[in-house]
């Protein structure tokens, strides 16, 4: 008997490491197409969400950025309980599923958890969230990138020098506790500064640290900080990269931050080239990273340096 209870538990561990080291070794792509489809993007929208909250996802909030596409952004308590072991890990408290009209086709796409748990140096690699992703929604193939990343890769990820990385974020702000700080972005957020608008927020258990998502809508037209802007010009491959967006300000204690964005962007679009004569690049959005950096500072109760 003892014999065959060593012999259970050598396997189970010889699992758990198998496990983690596919994990490990997988090249891993930022995004999933889960299906396409036809007809009108709030109706498939609509069935999206149902599928989610009937397969235990938490909808924390949704918007559409621009004509012909529509984010949902949902949360579990099992997503939280990751964030909050996890340092600044209110970034990867949420997933986002997007419904994007492309041509003849409405793509229904969402993040890949174990990407962005890798990306955003999450206390476990969220492989159980894809699982319930999938059996939500369907999943076709990944895609967002033709680098060979894998998770070990993507917890160092920089496109190039000066380019940022995941522990070097903006610093947008500073209150005299946590409290003072989830409500000056609150009431920046609700008076629209910076065209800046509330898509979600999520308090992470047990730690003063919470994440918002936000729409930039820009305050004149062409605004180079606004979701529409940028994504006119680089997201024009297929699918489409809709779940790129909202943008995130994180609180955390009393500081209030926000990704460098030439790291959040590029986290999502590795592949896209830098110098002109290609299409899209990121020479076409030279001028976003400076106007995010002053809409998230806005929409933090922040003053521009």
């Amino acid at each position: 008997m003892i014999a065959i209870l060593r012999k259970a538990i050598l396997i189970g561990i010889f699992c758990v490491f198998s496990v983690g080291s596919a994990i490990a070794d997988e090249v891993l792509k930022p995004f999933v197409l889960a299906y396409k489809t036809t007809g009108d993007v709030n109706t498939v929208a609509s069935a999206v969400k149902d599928k989610l909250t009937g397969a235990g996802f938490e909808v924390v909030g949704e918007y559409s950025p621009y004509k012909g596409a529509y984010v949902i952004v949902v949360t579990t308590d099992a997503l939280k309980a990751v964030a909050a072991k996890s340092e600044r890990g209110g970034y990867g408290a949420a997933q986002r599923i997007a419904v994007t009209k492309n041509v003849d086709d409405i793509e229904v796409t969402y993040t890949n958890p174990v990407y962005m748990a890798a990306a955003y140096r999450m206390a476990g690699d969220l492989a159980d969230v894809r699982t319930q992703l999938e059996s939500a929604l369907g999943t076709e193939y990944n895609f967002g990138s033709k680098e060979k990343l894998t998770a070990e890769d993507l917890q160092h990820y920089e496109y190039m020098r000066l380019y940022g990385q995941f522990d070097e974020p903006y610093k947008l702000a500073e209150y005299d506790s946590h409290a003072a700080a989830v409500k000056a972005v609150e009431d920046a957020l609700a008076a629209g500064y910076g065209g800046a608008k509330k898509v979600y927020r999520i308090d992470i258990p047990g730690k003063d640290e919470t994440v918002f998502g936000v729409a930039l809508k820009g305050v004149k037209s062409k605004d180079c900080s606004s979701d529409e802007y940028i994504m006119s010009r680089i997201d024009k491959l297929t699918p489409r990269h809709t779940a790129h967006l909202p943008y995130e300000i994180l609180v955390n204690d009393a500081v209030v931050e926000a990704l460098y964005a030439r790291f959040r962007i590029a986290i999502n679009w590795p592949s896209l080239p830098m110098l002109p004569g290609f299409t899209p690049t990121f020479f076409s959005i030279m001028c976003a990273p400076d106007d995010i950096e002053g809409a998230l500072t806005k929409a933090s109760g922040g003053e521009i340096k």
